[in-house]
C-alpha cells in the first residue's frame, strides 16, 4: 500500500496501525510494514513529523493510524521544579530533542548528557517507552495566541 496523505488524528476508523519509532516518524519516504503484516510504502513532504494518533491515508482509500513505538530511553526526574527548569534550559541551549512531563523529561541515550544531569542533581533511569518529544516554537501546529 502507499501513502501520499496525510489526515487528523481521529479522521475515522483506522483500517491498521504501523508502529513506528522516533526516526522514522521524522521521515517523509520510508518502508514499514503495519501490525496486520501489510507493506507500506510512505510518500510525504519532508519536514513534518508523524504524530502518534495521525492517520494516513492509503492510495486505496484505507486509513493507517500512527503509533509511537516504545524505545530505550533516560527519564532524567527530581522534585525541586527549580532544578528541573535548570536541566530543561541546559538540554535546550544544546538543541537536545526531548520529551517533558511533569518534574521528569527525556532523551534518547547519550552518557555526555546523562552526566550532565546527573551532575545537576536530577535521578535517571533507563525506560523503555515511546518518545514523543517537544515539536518545537516553530514547528507545525504551534500557534501562538495573544
Amino acid at each position: 500500500m502507499d501513502v501520499y496523505k496525510r489526515l487528523a488524528p481521529g479522521a475515522g476508523p483506522a483500517d491498521d496501525q504501523v508502529i513506528l519509532p522516533y526516526e522514522l516518524r521524522q521521515k517523509g519516504r520510508f518502508r514499514a510494514n503495519t501490525v496486520a503484516g501489510r507493506p507500506l510504502r510512505v510518500f510525504l513532504d519532508r519536514g513534518n513529523s508523524l504524530l502518534p494518533g495521525e492517520h494516513l491515508q492509503t492510495d486505496c482509500g484505507q486509513q493507517v493510524e500512527v503509533v509511537a513505538a516504545p524505545e530505550q530511553l533516560v527519564r532524567a526526574h527530581c522534585e525541586d521544579w527549580q532544578l528541573f527548569c535548570r536541566a530543561c534550559y541546559h538540554l535546550g541551549n544544546r538543541h537536545v530533542t526531548i520529551a517533558i512531563g511533569e518534574r521528569e523529561l527525556y532523551i534518547r541515550p547519550d552518557h555526555v548528557l546523562a552526566d550532565m544531569l546527573e551532575q545537576l542533581g536530577l535521578q535517571l533511569e533507563p525506560v523503555q517507552a515511546p518518545f514523543v518529544p517537544e515539536s518545537g516554537a516553530y514547528s507545525r501546529g504551534h500557534h501562538h495566541h495573544h
